[in-house]
């Protein structure tokens, strides 16, 4: 399979179709972020029912989606652009950043 193939897309909560790679995939699950290997379903279960929904501080194109996992949170960060969406990375965090709430549960 090609690298550059979409891994997935999925009509998130936000209402964007948000896509990855399996190569984005892989520089997120095997260097970037490797707790998150295992965690694909947990990434697509936060973008179609996050518990909340966060502008970027930084970058008004950019939404971090929250999911509760355990003690902590999954944090699935996108792009948003011309009505479509990428993932940039996903994470294991202990606390919702800063940022302006867009959508909460």
């Amino acid at each position: 399979m090609k690298k550059t193939a979409i891994k997935f897309a999925i009509d998130a909560k936000s209402g964007r179709t948000i896509r990855t790679t399996y190569s984005h995939w892989d520089l997120i699950t095997k260097i970037k972020h490797p707790e998150i290997a295992d965690k694909e379903a947990e990434v697509l279960k936060c973008l179609l029912n996050p518990i909340e929904i966060r502008r970027s501080s930084e970058d008004s194109d950019v939404h971090l989606y929250y999911l509760p996992l355990l003690r902590h949170y999954i944090c699935v960060v996108a792009r948003h652009l011309n009505g479509d969406g990428f993932i940039i990375t996903a994470y294991i965090t202990d606390k919702i950043k800063e940022g302006e709430t867009i959508w909460k549960q």
